[in-house]
């Protein structure tokens, strides 16, 4: 009898789970598709499995909407664009778009696509979301759009291209966010945004024109990892950061982030204990990047670590980990490696380049704050401890090299691969056990939002890649 029931309970979950996959539908928008517009799906009745495929046209899909629905890890709800023929990616315009009609939800002004928070359909977590290969571009605060009560509104200030108010297990891939406020915003909703992947991306041309307060990305979440993104300059006059972040258990990996008031800016999470309490807030990794510092690009400091709002008790205070980083600056004046907000941020610096095109006294390890722990790293011969009046400690832990140059295959052109003769090969520090195997170096960022898998000779070169003979990014990921 026992036997019977475990076979029956067995049918039961195959005939639930077949049904299931049932019921999940495929829409095609586009040319020549079952679908002609974005307002032609019935957002409010997405169901786990859903695909939404938006096909590329000429002319750019001008609609808004919000997501709000529920996946699951095995059939998560996946918004996809399909490419055109020479490779353009669908746009989604937010410059004169209408709501969509089977909608309803508020903070429209605050993003061209927006994921959570919705009356209709009824307000819930969106979870197992992927946004996959669109260009969303345009919400920008000289732009207006018709909303869902059929009134002209302009966007806010703080207007994204994708606006998440709240969700867990999303993923945001392959799309090119532009000319907006902010091209990525993410809000921690009271620590219910967690589980977030933000990967292979184009982030360029955002911020407010004469405002410091809207970034490229600005982000705040529980255990949030960027990787393979292209992080470009803000919008001509903006004056905001590329990345910007608030999170708990921050991962920043194999990116190239360049230009914008200061290439990351990772400070407190200001308005949620939440996040100020969770056990990972106080760590951060940042690892395989390439940072880019041009000439006139607003603050001289390259990375922000601790925090900028009024309660102190609330900065990170933790440690920052900051390993096989290539920092390129081409500021003609000071530049400074990171400024740590109090003497209880400390950073872990180890395996990086830090190389300028000025002459090395220009260059500067950090602010006057915190503990600047540091090994193994190749740095401008003549750099100086700090351009200010330090107040907190820099411990140099041996093995840094110096020189003049080290040893980039074509500085001109940003190939930042080695040359056979650079003097890093062979000289970085294994990384410690502490941070295996979640946080080993095992990739390489590749032009342009891509990854190549880091060749491993038994000991790690200084810098985000590797040298590598006869030919450079032999392998890629999809």
């Amino acid at each position: 009898m026992k036997h019977n029931l475990k076979i029956w309970a067995a049918l039961l979950i195959t005939i639930q789970f077949v049904v299931g996959q049932a019921q999940s539908t495929d829409y095609r928008i586009g040319p020549n598709q079952a679908l002609s517009q974005i307002d032609d799906v019935n957002w409010a009745n997405l169901q786990a499995g859903d695909r939404v495929y938006i096909h590329w046209r000429n002319q750019p899909y001008k609609e808004k909407w919000v997501i709000n629905a529920q996946g699951t890890a095995q059939n998560p709800i996946e918004i996809i664009g399909v490419n055109g023929p020479q490779g353009q990616q669908p746009v989604i315009d937010g410059n004169g778009a209408t709501t969509v009609s089977s909608v309803n939800f508020w903070n429209e002004k605050r993003g061209v696509i927006k994921i959570g928070g919705s009356n209709t359909p009824s307000d819930g977590l969106p979870q197992h979301i992927i946004i996959d290969n669109l260009e969303v571009r345009s919400g920008y605060v000289d732009y207006s759009f018709t909303n869902d009560q059929g009134g002209t509104e302009s966007y806010s200030n703080n207007a994204a291209s994708i606006y998440v108010e709240k969700a867990a297990n999303l993923t945001i891939r392959n799309c090119t966010l532009t000319d907006s406020g902010n091209g990525l915003f993410i809000g921690a909703n009271g620590g219910q945004t967690q589980h977030i992947l933000i990967e292979k991306n184009h982030i360029h041309g955002n911020g407010v024109i004469n405002r410091f307060y809207e970034h490229n990305n600005y982000s705040a979440a529980i255990d949030i990892t960027f990787q393979y993104n292209r992080f470009g300059p803000l919008r001509q006059g903006a004056g905001g950061n590329n990345l910007k972040d608030r999170s708990a258990g921050l991962v920043v990996r194999y990116n190239w982030i360049e230009s914008g008031n200061r290439q990351l800016d990772l400070v407190d999470a200001e308005d949620s204990s939440v996040l100020v309490n969770h056990p990972s807030y106080s760590t951060t990794h940042v690892y395989g990047n390439i940072l880019i510092e041009p000439d006139g690009a607003g603050n001289s400091q390259m990375v922000h670590y601790g925090g900028d709002g009024d309660i102190i008790a609330d900065y990170r205070k933790g440690t920052l980990y900051f390993y096989n980083n290539t920092l390129v600056s081409t500021r003609s004046g000071n530049t400074t490696w990171v400024r740590l907000s109090t003497n209880d941020e400390t950073i872990e610096a180890f395996n990086n380049i830090y190389y300028g095109t000025a002459s090395g006294n220009r260059l500067a390890l950090m602010g006057g704050n915190g503990t600047f722990n540091y090994h193994h790293n190749w740095i401008k011969t003549d750099y100086r401890n700090s351009h200010d009046t330090i107040n907190g400690s820099v411990n140099n832990q041996g093995f840094n090299l110096t020189g003049t140059a080290p040893g980039f295959l074509n500085e001109n052109t940003q190939d930042y691969g080695l040359t056979t003769s650079a003097p890093v090969i062979d000289q970085g520090d294994t990384i410690p056990q502490s941070l295996l195997p979640d946080h080993d170096v095992t990739q390489s960022y590749l032009k342009h939002q891509n990854a190549q898998i880091r060749p491993n000779d038994g000991t790690l070169d200084i810098g985000a890649y590797e040298y590598i003979i006869d030919f450079i990014f032999a392998n890629g990921f999809d």
